[in-house]
């Protein structure tokens, strides 16, 4: 069994599996992401460093889809968004393009007190809260207090609901989080009835698959997107590549104050990462 070298000089076992989902991640089809994972395992030295790796894998990803040099990692590209406003609001179009009525700005009267939540949303005949949680480091993971929180301010709404105090009868609560979740996270979450969307959790129907279904990249998956000009065209509601890529560039160039030039190059960009 060949073996990789981590950034701290730890060996660990090379994982097929893990490049093999990082291509898939970088827009490769399943069919060409076997077929380089088993050539890169095939091919480099037992220990070798997991930079080395990582850069075999996106080498041989932009051979085969061009389009893999204007991205990033999708993960980091979320770990990029600007906790507040940005990543509040990307989640609320990610609801959005799964399905979700989504209303913002929300400010609900329990019995007790007021909760100003990220969002309301609606689908299938349930209304939840949600509450948005971002990480910059993809490493952190999302722990059991948000969880409780959650839970108290459910019972807070609904007892203030049933006393005429607060105007939406609320069933539930969902936090959206950007990194994992503690195992202790999703015990008591599923005991308490809470919904979690993390970065890989639930299985199925988490993070990464929401946004690799519909296509709702954040802005910032597009290479060389700076800080300023990322924040930039948030101000001006713009968080998802589809916005720019597909949006009259003119008018955010206006919006933004980028300079149209640079607002024609970002598209082009965002337009081959989400084209095949």
């Amino acid at each position: 069994m060949k073996h990789v070298t981590k950034s701290d000089g730890s060996l660990q076992p090379f994982d097929t599996g893990k490049v093999r989902r990082t291509l898939r991640n970088m827009g490769v089809s399943a069919k060409e992401a076997d077929r380089i994972a088993d050539e890169i395992e095939g091919s480099v030295p037992d220990g070798v460093p997991t930079s080395a790796v990582f850069r075999r894998i996106r080498a041989q990803a932009s051979a085969v889809r061009p389009a893999v040099r204007h991205r990033t990692n999708l993960r980091r590209a979320l770990s990029l968004i600007r906790p507040k406003p940005d990543f509040e609001e990307f989640v609320r179009v990610l609801l959005r393009e799964n399905g979700y009525r989504v209303r913002t700005g929300c400010v609900l009267a329990g019995r007790c007190g007021e909760h100003e939540v990220d969002a309301i949303a609606t689908k299938d005949g349930t209304t939840i809260f949600v509450e948005v949680k971002h990480h910059v480091s993809q490493r952190r993971v999302t722990g059991l207090d948000e969880s409780r929180i959650a839970r108290a301010i459910i019972e807070d709404l609904q007892e203030g609901f049933r006393m005429g105090h607060c105007p939406v009868a609320i069933d539930g609560a969902l936090i959206v989080c950007n990194t994992r979740l503690s195992e202790h996270a999703k015990r008591y979450a599923t005991c308490r009835g809470i919904g979690h969307i993390g970065w890989d959790y639930p299985e199925g129907r988490n993070l990464q698959t929401m946004i690799e279904e519909t296509e709702s990249y954040p802005v910032t998956i597009v290479a060389g997107l700076t800080r300023p000009v990322s924040a930039e065209l948030a101000a001006a509601g713009i968080v998802t590549a589809k916005q720019i890529a597909y949006g009259d560039a003119e008018t955010i160039a206006h919006d933004t104050g980028i300079p149209l030039k640079e607002v024609l190059l970002i598209a082009g960009r965002a337009r081959a990462i989400l084209e095949p």
